[in-house]
Formats: structure tokens, C-alpha cells, sequence
């Protein structure tokens, strides 16, 4: 490891010295983190699970958006996942008497 004569550096370049030990620590931990996941998620895999169903979540900090469940049918840009309030649009078609099941995407 190389030795640096702190002594010999003004407070400007010590200031910087600092943010740049900061900023490599915190680079070594995140990679160090994402290289734990990734073995942790092969070894899940590895034993025929998935790390969210071993956890019961999403890794921290990652959010997965729900994949839609119902299309519009005449705009089938139109998507809802079933959670939450239903679309205007979808309560409009169940009053007119269409069921749940005219509105699934189909899953393959």
C-alpha cells in the first residue's frame, strides 16, 4: 500500500484526500454488497428457489413493478395490475355487465 506524507499536504489537499477515501469506500462496499447478492442469488438458484421466495421480498432498494392483469379492450395500451382503485374505464365495463375475466391478459 502506498504511504502518504500526510504532513506534507495543505488542508485543501487533505480535504480531497478525505472525499476521495470517502468515495472509494463506499464504491468497495457496493460492489462488495452487489458481488454477495449475486452469490447468494446463485445459490438460491442453485437449490431451485428464487431469492425473493427464500426472503419474502424484493431485495432492498429494488422495487418490482406488478405486471398488468387487465387491458383496456378497445386501447390495449390501457393496463391495470388489479391492485389499488379500479380505472374508471374498468368499473364502466363491469356496470354494463362485463365480468373480470373479459378484461385478463392472458399469461403464458
Amino acid at each position: 500500500m502506498a504511504s502518504i506524507e500526510l504532513s506534507k499536504l495543505d488542508l485543501d489537499e487533505l480535504k480531497q484526500l478525505q472525499q476521495d477515501v470517502e468515495k472509494a469506500i463506499k464504491n468497495f462496499e457496493a460492489h462488495r454488497k452487489q458481488e454477495a447478492l449475486a452469490a447468494a442469488e446463485a445459490t438460491a438458484r442453485e437449490m431451485g428457489f428464487s431469492l425473493r421466495e427464500l426472503i419474502g421480498d424484493a431485495p432492498k432498494g429494488k422495487r418490482v413493478a406488478n405486471p398488468p392483469k387487465y387491458r383496456h379492450p378497445e386501447n390495449p395500451e390501457v393496463t391495470w395490475t388489479g391492485r389499488g382503485r379500479q380505472p374508471a374505464w374498468f368499473k364502466e365495463a363491469l356496470e354494463t355487465g362485463k365480468s373480470l375475466d373479459d378484461f385478463l391478459i392472458a399469461r403464458k
